[in-house]
């Protein structure tokens, strides 16, 4: 075990074996620490917090942090959890529970970088990825192998299913489906993460299987409880049926399809037709600045002679 001489330590934390504390560490009292964790420095582990093993914290993190929630008070918060294997980055603040029997839980190998934020009562599972600047508000629930990517946003109580990949920027007021690609500019889902299918081991089987729920849940044009009951009576295993359980059990309903998808050619054309209207009403503007500066006349003060009092003529705007 290392502690660095500048860290503060409360008596009562448990530090396991070959734990490395960096200068300016704080960890309170109640506090657990796994063996192999390093904490490097302005480390901050809050009151009672559980950090698994073999992990790495990085400068500035705070793990186990008062909800941010109005008029409630400590004795009232549960606790935080970290797995085990876990990167967490530069300035990364994770809550504690607010309800006193529940648990903030971060599952294994995840890794979450700088600046993100997991609100009070999130439950993150293994592997999970999340971006600089991901916000998680409370509540949140991310299934395994998820990818947030930076600064994607999930309003509180939003589910994310499991291999879903979430693109930068993207706020999520919906449930995200497990396997499903969310596309970062228009908060809509895009078709299957078939990268992340991919990378995880999954069968080409369970990508056809994947594509015909994708179509069933959102081309068949069906009513939502017909959709709900053709897919939970047709895909009773494997993949079908975890999609089944997770649109099934929706409180917020699901995030919708970006149906139309344009193709180069049409971006292009969009882009033209974008251009040329600025132009136009550029245009169109220094037709208004002509019309106005013809309602601009020269006014001259002369005498009785009709010599000018005024060395240049003054441009006077008449009302």
């Amino acid at each position: 075990m290392q502690i660095h001489r500048l860290a503060l330590v409360d008596p009562s934390a448990a530090l396991g074996q070959d734990v490395q504390v960096g200068p300016f560490c704080v960890i309170e009292e109640g506090a657990s620490i796994g063996d192999g964790t390093i904490l490097e420095a302005r480390v901050t582990i809050k009151k009672g917090t559980v950090v698994g093993k073999n992990n790495h914290i990085f400068e500035g993190a705070t793990l186990g942090g008062l909800p941010q929630c109005v008029g409630l008070a400590e004795e009232d918060c549960g606790g935080c959890i970290i797995g085990d294997g876990n990167i967490i980055r530069e300035n990364v603040t994770i809550h504690r529970s607010m309800r006193r029997q529940d648990s903030t839980s971060v599952g294994d190998d995840c890794m979450i970088m700088a600046n993100s934020h997991v609100a009070h009562d999130c439950r993150i599972a293994n592997n999970v990825i999340m971006a600089n600047n991901a916000m998680l508000a409370g509540h949140v629930v991310v299934g395994a192998r998820a990818f947030i990517s930076g600064a994607a946003g999930a309003h509180q109580f939003v589910r994310i299913g499991a291999c879903a990949m979430v693109g930068g920027q993207a706020h999520l007021v919906r449930d995200v489906p497990p396997f499903v690609t969310v596309d970062g500019l228009s908060s809509q889902v895009v078709g299957l993460n078939l990268v992340g299918l991919r990378r995880a081991g999954f069968t080409s089987s369970d990508v056809k299987t994947l594509k015909e729920v994708y179509r069933i849940l959102y081309k068949s044009g069906l009513s939502w409880p017909a959709i709900v009951e053709k897919i939970e009576k047709e895909y009773t295993e494997g993949v079908g049926l975890e999609m089944a359980q997770f649109i099934s059990t929706t409180s917020r309903g699901i995030t919708g399809e970006r149906s139309v998808l344009p193709t180069v050619a049409e971006a292009r054309e969009a882009a033209r037709a974008a251009s040329v209207k600025t132009r136009e009403e550029a245009k169109s503007g220094d037709d208004a600045k002509s019309n106005e500066d013809a309602d601009v006349i020269q006014l001259r003060v002369v005498d009785e002679n009709g010599a000018s009092l005024l060395p240049p003529p003054s441009k006077r705007r008449i009302a």
